[in-house]
């Protein structure tokens, strides 16, 4: 098994945070994501804590990454959604999902409420 090449944070007190990661856990059959729950994290953090809620981040190869970069960072660690990821190396690709992954974050709140 190779050893974890990614690093993501993520908030662990969102419910849809929590189920994109547990399905991204499931897809990482090779373990190569280590996943940090920020929320209970008792390690340093490469930020600010309140950053790291705001928006999903990662390390890849040492580069820290937010949004939709951070995203496409984990998606290319998991074979199944590699091509994916490949695929959000294109600067126009990247820049629609961030344009996407923005205007989701604006409705993140209401969909929490309602997922609890």
């Amino acid at each position: 098994m190779a050893a974890p090449s990614l690093t993501v944070w993520y908030d662990g007190a969102c419910p849809l945070c929590t189920r994109e990661i547990a399905l991204m856990r499931r897809l990482d059959r090779a373990q190569r994501i280590v996943f940090v729950d920020v929320v209970q994290a008792e390690a340093a953090c490469p930020v600010d804590r309140s950053l790291l809620l705001a928006r999903l981040h990662a390390r890849e190869d040492g580069v820290l990454l937010d949004g939709a970069a951070a995203f496409a960072a984990m998606w290319r660690a998991i074979p199944l959604l590699r091509p994916l990821g490949l695929l959000a190396r294109n600067q126009h690709v990247l820049g629609a999902l961030e344009w996407a992954y923005v205007r989701f974050l604006r409705v993140r709140p209401t969909l929490q409420r309602m997922m609890r």
